[in-house]
């Protein structure tokens, strides 16, 4: 008898952790939010609950007006950082424990801004002819730059930039993917250079991801996703049936791209130099996505169809499939930039 009240204590006991467990990943997601930003003249942040409705609509502070490009917005546990174009600046602002956003500042640039990433404790900045490192502290982040390069091209067709392990890789749509090297404290050093190999049919490099030492970079008019490490192009890979990757992002070992002009996102598996698509169409949308993210099985596309703007949240699956929780209409075909914010006490980015 004892010994089945012990088991069935046990049992019992494993029956409230599961719950407890699945109660807990249920609040969770349904504290994440989806933040994209207007773009407009007056730029603001519009953050989007899991169910769709508006939690909150925060000026930036500085104007918009910023296209062809991805990664308008960037965070990391404490920051959130979203470029303003027009205004030549990027503000940023602090999250609080309830993901909600308070600005803390406006980041001068050498230039038009188009595209954030932060990385160890700076923030990198690529505008349309440089970028720029600027140090944090628990202030927020420096205003004047400690590092700063002239872009290969800077024909003011910069897309994006991403940071790997001492280096900053960043995409021209004039046919350059490039690298510029990082000092020991993290700051811009020395000149940007192209990296070898790029593919003999490259045509518009538009959006990168990276991960440790590697960075994948879309060729969008060649149909193209390639790898890129140690300053060369390793693997090419077809998109097959959808035409023109434009926006890529990447956890666990599913990258998806956002394919603008089929209106569609694929999946690829990703390890060691290998890219395979393992699915051609995961989801369509109504106009051309504009950019994607993907972060612990949540997911959020914004596209335009020239009319007005979509941001979609789904829901991903152990084995990458995406169904669609909700789809946020929004008046305004500018709207740029897409990110999820999570409680960091139980996610990483």
């Amino acid at each position: 008898m004892k010994r089945l009240s012990l088991f069935s204590a046990v049992v019992v006991s494993l029956f409230a952790v599961c719950t407890a467990h699945a109660q807990s990943s249920q609040s969770r997601e349904e504290d994440a939010r989806v933040v994209t930003a207007s773009n407009t003249a007056v730029n603001e942040l519009l953050v989007y609950k899991t169910d769709g409705s508006l939690a909150e609509q925060v000026r930036t502070g500085g104007v918009g007006g910023v296209s062809g490009n991805a990664g308008g917005i960037a965070q990391n546990h404490d920051l959130l950082a979203v470029v303003n174009f027009g205004s030549k600046n990027v503000s940023v602002f602090g999250k609080d424990a309830s993901l909600g956003l308070h600005l803390i500042g406006l980041v001068p640039a050498v230039a038009n801004p188009v595209s954030v990433v932060f990385h160890g404790d700076h923030l990198y900045i690529l505008t349309t002819t440089h970028v720029e490192s600027h140090l944090m502290s628990r202030f927020g982040v420096d205003p004047h730059p400690d590092g700063e390069a002239a872009l290969v091209v800077a024909d003011g067709s910069a897309a994006q930039v991403g940071a790997v392990d001492g280096q900053l890789v960043i995409s021209e749509k004039t046919n350059v993917i490039e690298t510029v090297d990082l000092n020991s404290n993290g700051a811009v050093a020395g000149s940007s250079k192209p990296v070898a190999n790029i593919p003999a049919n490259v045509n518009a490099p538009f959006g990168l991801v990276t991960r440790g030492d590697d960075a994948y970079v879309t060729i969008a008019h060649a149909n193209e996703i390639s790898l890129v490490r140690n300053d060369a192009v390793l693997t090419v890979t077809d998109s097959g049936t959808q035409q023109a990757p434009c926006w890529v992002t990447l956890d666990g070992p599913f990258l998806f791209s956002s394919n603008s002009p089929s209106h569609s996102v694929s999946r690829y598996a990703v390890y060691g130099q290998k890219i395979v698509q393992d699915a051609a169409v995961v989801a369509t949308f109504q106009g051309n996505p504009a950019d994607i993210v993907y972060r612990d099985r949540l997911a959020a596309v914004v596209d335009a169809n020239g009319v007005v703007s979509h941001v979609s949240i789904f829901d991903v699956d152990g084995d990458g499939n995406f169904t669609l929780k909700h789809a946020v209409t929004i008046n305004n075909i500018a709207t740029n930039g897409i990110a999820i914010l999570r409680d960091d006490s139980h996610f990483n980015f």
